[in-house]
């Protein structure tokens, strides 16, 4: 399913001290949580006819996607800032112009209230990024417009790994219709589990893959499946923040606790972004000039890689048993020459060639599509800022960090970030 919502502009949001102003934001995003599925509380609705609507509508974005996907030039991709040098970004953006776009096109408002808020004399260096995100609920951050995919459990799960690639999304949350409710992510790692746990030979169809529905597999994995992690819409996105990193997901639901829809996925990049929007506004610390050797953020040690020639298959495994979302491609010297993350992996479906994992990661990056984000690297003598701003503006989940030869020497990740950013200083001040 696609559910769209609009954010109501009057909403003020201005002062999160003020009693009517909470009381307005509630009942705004009330109002609009109940307009996504306002059928669904009317009565009970069928398992086969939510089921068939599900299949009408996949239709449909198969068409929708295929569509834009023609539409495209083959040498286009999506906008990203992948090839640029770190001094040629300033020559072709304005970060506080662009941060002024974003957040117009996304009803955000133009200066953050936060500054008129805080006290600066009594506000510790380090303590700032933390008060920022303390002081901003999940609901700032859902747009005023936006297109959320909901899957139900009765989907086969090829036509549902087929509707992510279309949609360029990488999870969904899952409704069971029978249950009413959700009861879960559909995650790319899903997909990699179905092909690693069922996979045997080139020659050999994935059965499971192209016969089970969604109800089937979670079943399967029982012991494996995660109950869903969700969040309020008056949740602070420094809770946000904790409960990512503490239970390592990567996705968020925000939903609504008294009609139970999904209102946004909160993600670690959509955070970072939001932040980024102001950061220009915010006194800087100190430690945003250091540099990432000064600072000692990320992973440096047992880095997994791969080469041209590793087999899918085995990057699959590295993917589960390492835990790692993403391998940095090496040549024979260990110079940096391409990546594999998990979400190219979903292309396998996209070009229907998940029956052979045999083929080389060399192979597979033939496949990908306009989504790809291309391979993002940083030194270890570029400053904090630096990274946040390469990893904000080319829309990435890490950046390898690679030396004067472009050799791979370690990984830092939107969470390594956030959790220096947000979660350290608590840590080690105490804020509160």
């Amino acid at each position: 399913m696609m559910r769209h919502f609009g954010k109501i502009l009057s909403h003020n949001r201005q002062s999160h001290d003020n009693q009517d102003d909470l009381v307005s934001q509630s009942q705004d995003f009330r109002n609009r949580s109940q307009s996504l599925d306002s059928h669904k509380h009317q009565g009970t609705v069928s398992s086969s006819s939510d089921c068939e609507t599900t299949y009408r509508i996949y239709e449909s974005i198969l068409r929708q996607g295929m569509s834009r996907r023609n539409s495209l030039e083959p040498t286009i991709k999506r906008p990203s800032l992948r090839t640029a040098s770190a001094k040629s970004l300033d020559a072709y953006f304005d970060p506080i112009r662009t941060a002024i776009l974003f957040k117009d096109a996304k009803g955000l408002p133009a200066v953050d209230t936060f500054m008129e808020k805080v006290s600066l004399p009594y506000l510790n260096d380090s303590q700032i990024f933390v008060k920022f995100f303390k002081f901003h609920k999940c609901y700032d951050l859902i747009p005023t417009s936006a297109k959320l995919v909901i899957f139900d459990t009765h989907l086969l799960v090829k036509k549902a790994f087929f509707a992510l690639v279309y949609n360029g999304v990488r999870a969904v949350p899952l409704w069971d219709s029978s249950e009413q409710q959700f009861v879960g992510m559909l995650t790319i790692t899903d997909f990699i589990r179905i092909l690693q746990k069922y996979y045997t030979s080139p020659t050999a169809m994935i059965e499971e893959l192209e016969e089970n529905k969604l109800e089937t597999w979670r079943s399967i994995l029982k012991s494996q499946n995660q109950s869903l992690i969700s969040i309020g819409p008056d949740a602070s996105l420094f809770n946000a923040v904790e409960i990512l990193v503490s239970n390592k997901i990567h996705r968020l639901p925000v939903i609504d606790p008294d009609t139970g829809n999904v209102l946004y996925i909160l993600t670690h990049k959509r955070i970072l972004r939001f932040l980024f929007l102001y950061i220009h506004e915010l006194p800087k610390p100190e430690f945003m000039s250091k540099t990432l050797k000064d600072l000692n953020i990320g992973t440096y040690e047992n880095i997994e890689i791969a080469t041209p020639k590793t087999r899918i298959i085995l990057a699959l495994k590295k993917f589960i048993e390492r835990r790692v979302s993403a391998l940095p491609i090496v040549d024979d010297d260990g110079k940096l020459v391409n990546i594999y993350s998990k979400f190219d992996v979903i292309n396998l479906a996209a070009e229907k060639t998940y029956n052979n994992l045999d083929m080389t990661l060399q192979e597979a990056n033939e496949h990908r599509n306009e989504w790809f984000e291309g391979v993002q690297s940083c030194r270890m003598d570029e400053t904090l800022m630096i990274i946040i701003e390469k990893i904000v503006r080319a829309e990435v989940h890490r950046l390898v960090v690679v030396d004067d030869s472009d050799k791979v020497i370690g990984i830092i990740s939107l969470s390594d970030i956030l959790c220096f950013l947000v979660l350290k200083p608590c840590i080690q001040d105490d804020p509160e």
